[in-house]
């Protein structure tokens, strides 16, 4: 659940996010009803209100070792890496002479260049970028180079490949975690973004547990954005969504004709659509949404399946703020074999997911993480 955060990490202050509290924040602001996941123990990790339900399955919380707090650094942690430094951010614009490279290298000039929401940049800029066809650049409080473009006026292939040489200049060049290419449609305040974008990443820069998985010969199938988090790293297959909604719908199916495997599936409308957007309601309604469709989820798994939720930062649309948050999140495992009620407490790091999937098949461990599987397995 890409931004699904259940409280501030002990150094949110360093990140400006005092106070950050997705889940718990929203279930005050506009209430949840989320019985799935609450019979799963989400009650017992988030303050999301209620009276308890005795979980069905295992429960806790992970904490963020890495620094940053963006989608790669948290979906890297999760399989094994930890980053010592943050991939670097540009909160007040790319420095000038990137940016006159960057045009001199895609034959256009660009406009922006600037920290801004997406929407919002989308809203002032379009029009000038409809009359000119000068891409739309921008960042945030992540290490992000993003570019937007009308999808009539840059086709969406063309974008990619502007995109493939941003990320040459500032992915390769300057470490800058990703490049996304933001098309939109639509006419002057009316501007929508489509289901096209694509996220340019750099390479993992050590083992993950997927690598491993693959090495062994084992299926590891990305779902949503997974394969542009790991640039394509560790996957034996990956299918791209257009909501949230369809990836369920992906999963769903990969289930019954993957027999076994790692099936890993980011859910992104709950960051993009929602948590960056500040929209309260729409981020309360689409959880209420994945806990319906989880409901009917949850009967398709067989006796030896495990079902692991988590997410990989907070989002909290309660506070000023567009960016990520620093935020723990929630792990809540489900499965036949997983005792109910067992309480896995805060871990220190994402890394313990990736090891206990590492030790559910068998793989050596990596540097980091620590192994809840004996605590949860029957």
């Amino acid at each position: 659940m890409d931004s699904v955060g259940c409280g501030e990490l002990p150094d949110a202050s360093v990140y400006g996010d005092e106070g950050s509290d997705t889940l718990g924040n929203i279930a005050r602001e506009v209430g949840l009803r989320v019985p799935t996941l609450r019979s799963l123990g989400l009650s017992e990790v988030a303050a999301i209100g209620g009276d308890r339900v005795p979980p069905r399955g295992a429960f806790g919380r992970m904490a963020e070792s890495s620094a940053g707090k963006d989608s790669v650094t948290g979906h890297w942690e999760m399989m094994g890496i930890v980053l010592e430094r943050p991939f670097p951010t540009f909160p007040k614009g790319f420095p000038a002479d990137v940016i006159r490279e960057f045009e001199a290298r895609i034959g256009r000039s660009s406009l922006g260049n600037t920290v801004a929401s997406g929407t919002t940049i989308i809203d002032a800029l379009g029009p000038e970028h409809v009359r000119t066809g000068q891409p739309i650049v921008y960042t945030s409080a992540d290490s992000v180079f993003q570019i937007a473009a009308h999808e009539s006026v840059i086709p969406v292939d063309e974008l990619y490949r502007i995109c493939g040489v941003a990320f040459d200049l500032v992915g390769r060049g300057m470490g800058v975690g990703r490049v996304i290419a933001r098309p939109f449609v639509g006419e002057p305040g009316h501007f929508t973004r489509t289901s096209n974008r694509r996220d340019f990443a750099l390479e993992p820069f050590q083992t993950t547990v997927m690598d491993q998985m693959k090495a062994a010969g084992h299926a590891v199938v990305g779902i949503g954005k997974i394969e542009d988090l790991f640039a394509g790293r560790g996957l034996t297959r990956a299918i791209h969504t257009t909501s949230d909604d369809h990836g369920m719908t992906v999963l769903e199916s990969e289930l019954g004709t993957t027999p076994r495997g790692l099936l890993a599936i980011n859910l992104v409308d709950f960051d993009t659509q929602y948590g960056h957007r500040n929209d309260v309601r729409g981020y309360a309604a689409n959880l209420e949404r994945f806990d319906a469709r989880l409901a009917g989820f949850l009967p398709r798994l067989g006796p030896a399946d495990l079902l692991i939720v988590t997410a990989d930062h907070g989002n909290d649309p309660t506070t000023p703020s567009t960016d990520h948050s620093r935020e723990h999140v929630p792990v809540l495992i489900f499965g036949e074999a997983v005792r109910p009620d067992a309480n896995i407490g805060t871990r220190s790091t994402f890394a313990d997911l990736g090891r206990t999937i590492g030790e559910a098949f068998g793989l050596p461990p990596l540097a980091h993480g620590t192994s809840f599987l004996s605590d949860v397995v029957r």
